[in-house]
């Protein structure tokens, strides 16, 4: 995993800072990380952090894949099936996502698996330059999943 957040394409959203502090920053307690594996190599991972309290009940999913693997619906379907399980077995009954607004090809994949834009979040994380970026709040109730696209 630290070779791919080391990729530029993916280092730009996920490690600002640098692979190493990214991939500690996957596994801090509280979140639930998988790796997304294709004939046998790990070429992304997608991970989620819950809120159980029960008049909550909701879920935030995350996910990356290598430069190579990009563009080729795999992430729709760690999402979509991610969501299935978030929904389906852990009960949640809706699921946020949060890329940066400049992220314009993560934003139409999310929307693809049906997620829709919620809001802006102003000055929500710092770049790599020291500077606030702003991020598109984007959410998914079980309704909205879309279907595979065959």
């Amino acid at each position: 995993m630290r070779a791919i957040l080391a990729e530029p394409e993916v280092a730009r959203w996920w490690a600002p800072r640098g692979a190493d502090g990214a991939v500690d920053g996957l596994f801090e307690e509280g979140e639930d990380v998988y790796a997304i594996v294709v004939g046998g190599a790990v070429v992304g991972a997608i991970e989620y952090d819950e809120q159980n309290e029960p008049d909550y009940r909701r879920a935030g999913i995350d996910i990356f894949l290598d430069a190579a693997h990009q563009g080729r619906g795999l992430g729709n379907d760690a999402i979509r099936t991610m969501a299935r399980h978030l929904f389906e077995v852990r009960g949640h009954h809706r699921l946020t996502i949060d890329p940066a607004i400049a992220n314009e090809r993560a934003i139409r994949a999310y929307a693809r698996v049906g997620f829709r834009p919620v809001g802006i979040m102003r000055a929500y994380e710092r770049g790599a330059e020291g500077k606030w970026h702003d991020a598109l709040l984007m959410d998914l109730l079980p309704g909205d999943l879309t279907a595979e696209v065959k």
